[in-house]
């Protein structure tokens, strides 16, 4: 039985690796990506790859989203919300619930929870503080969707082997940087396995990294 994957802002570098990695393993044999994004000439490698649909469409627009949503099981959304009213993630929501889809995977940042404890929570809060209000509110409206949710509050980034520790809402973050290959891990393992962090918020960071005042590159 086929798996339908949405993959929204498919041309991120996160997304990327889930789609290669989706498709490049026959494990996943099963799994059909549509792939969102705004051009979807950036992403012409996919043109005749029976197992990929390529869409364009924004998150500015419900109904760009909810057509594209259509027949979907899982959705991933690859980048975080930072606009003002949150529009991205309340579209995403709205559409979702319109075509009946109910699994839903969305990035988000470390640090709305206060979570990140030291010398890089305050380093943190100084450099992205200015997006941790939208970033939050994102989560929330996630949470009080009535969607199967995880959220996944993403470290700084740098392109490093897959090694993480997962935390979870309410318990101090672990690491200060992580590798988008971890990120894409778990997105890949909820693919998998839809009951995987279901209706959590989850931080995501590589724990040799814990205690760092600076990421790490």
């Amino acid at each position: 039985m086929t798996k339908n994957v949405l993959i929204m802002a498919a041309n991120g570098q996160i997304s990327q690796i889930v789609e290669d990695r989706i498709l490049e393993d026959d494990k996943y044999s099963d799994v059909h990506l549509t792939l969102f994004l705004r051009e979807k000439d950036r992403l012409s490698k996919f043109n005749n790859n029976p197992r990929v649909t390529l869409v364009e469409g924004s998150l500015d627009s419900e109904s760009d989203i909810q057509a594209a949503a259509e027949n979907q099981d899982i959705v991933f959304v690859g980048v975080v919300d930072h606009t003002e009213d949150n529009i991205q993630t309340k579209n995403v929501v709205n559409a979702m619930k319109a075509a009946n889809v109910n699994r839903l995977v969305y990035t988000n940042v470390l640090g709305i929870y206060d979570e990140v404890p030291g010398e890089y929570g305050r380093w943190n809060k100084e450099m992205i503080g200015g997006g941790l209000p939208s970033a939050l509110r994102s989560d929330e409206i996630l949470e009080n969707s009535g969607l199967e949710y995880t959220t996944l509050r993403l470290p700084w980034l740098n392109d490093r082997e897959v090694n993480y520790k997962i935390t979870h809402k309410g318990e101090k973050y672990i690491g200060v940087s992580g590798s988008r290959k971890s990120i894409a891990d778990v997105v890949v393992k909820i693919i998998e396995d839809p009951d995987y962090l279901k209706n959590d918020s989850v931080g995501i960071a590589d724990p040799s990294t814990d205690g760092l005042d600076r990421p790490v590159y």
